[in-house]
C-alpha cells in the first residue's frame, strides 16, 4: 500500500505560479499528476518514471509545468508557471506499480492523493 500526501494548491492570478508536492510513503514504478476540472473528465498533465526521470507532459502545459523528483524525501513536485484559468481543477497525485505502462490512462495508476485545489482567476 502506498499513501500519497499532497500539498501547494492555493488560488492565484493568471500568469502566476504555483507548486504542488507529493509525498510518498515508498516510491514506485512512476508517478504522474492528473486534474480533474467540474464536469469534465480527470486528465493526465504530466508524469515521471522513478528510474531515470524521465518525464511526459499533456501538450497544453508543456513549457510552462515541471514535474521533478526528491528522491531523499520521496516526493514529486509540480511547478506550475504561467498559469491559466483553464488550469483551474483539482489536481490529483498518483503512482503506478506497473513495469509498463500508459502515462495518460487512469487505469494504469493504484494509488491516489486526497486532490488539492488549483484556482486561476483572469
Amino acid at each position: 500500500q502506498v499513501q500519497l500526501v499532497e500539498s501547494g494548491g492555493g488560488s492565484v492570478q493568471a500568469g502566476g505560479s504555483l507548486r504542488l508536492s507529493c509525498t510518498a510513503s515508498a516510491l514506485s514504478t512512476g508517478m504522474s499528476w492528473f486534474r480533474q476540472a467540474p464536469g469534465k473528465e480527470r486528465e493526465f498533465v504530466a508524469g515521471i518514471y522513478i528510474r531515470d526521470v524521465s518525464s511526459y507532459y499533456l501538450d497544453s502545459v508543456k513549457g510552462r509545468f515541471t514535474i521533478s523528483l526528491d528522491n531523499a524525501k520521496r516526493t514529486v513536485y509540480l511547478q506550475m508557471n504561467s498559469l491559466k484559468p483553464e488550469d483551474t481543477a483539482v489536481y490529483y497525485c498518483a503512482a503506478s506499480t506497473q513495469t509498463v505502462y500508459t502515462w495518460t490512462r487512469v487505469s494504469s495508476y493504484a494509488y491516489w492523493g486526497q486532490g488539492t485545489q488549483v484556482t486561476v482567476s483572469s
